[in-house]
């Protein structure tokens, strides 16, 4: 008798750990598949949509402003200078450049893609920089940064 009683009072902490373990595991499965549906989110394609090869081109000209910004180059330019650079450059103003970027980022690879085209031309620019000898003067003041 006294070993029937253990082994239901076994058999009933077995039941009451796969009860928890079971509540575990939907928890679990319904935590991955909030963040997979919240990862999948398509965002809207921008109405004001920048072309692919422009919007390299601003990413690597922001590649360059930095460079100036973080290396002090001319005195630096400020962030507001070379957002007003880049905004009138492209004829795009801050709205255009959030959506847009925001709408490339939505595509981790593709983003990478232009990441790697903007690494790209910056390498070629170095190895011409550094293949020639009269590298060209540099812009006049911190206003007119020397990008293409």
């Amino acid at each position: 008798m006294e070993n029937d009683c253990c082994l239901t009072v076994k058999l009933l902490k077995m039941l009451h750990m796969l009860k928890i373990l079971k509540m575990r595991l939907i928890t679990l499965l319904l935590a991955f598949l909030l963040v997979f549906v919240g990862c999948t989110t398509a965002v809207e394609k921008p109405k004001k949509l920048i072309e692919k090869d422009k919007m390299v081109d601003i990413l690597y000209d922001i590649a360059l402003l930095e460079a100036i910004k973080s290396q002090n180059v001319n005195g630096g330019i400020s962030s507001k200078k070379s957002n007003e650079f880049l905004f009138k450059k492209y004829k795009i103003d801050s709205l255009q450049w959030e959506e847009n970027n925001k709408y490339y980022a939505s595509d981790i690879e593709e983003y990478k893609k232009m990441y790697e085209e903007v690494k790209k031309r910056i390498q070629e620019e170095t190895t011409k920089a550094n293949s020639t000898s009269a590298q060209g003067a540099p812009p006049s003041s911190p206003e007119e940064p020397m990008v293409r």
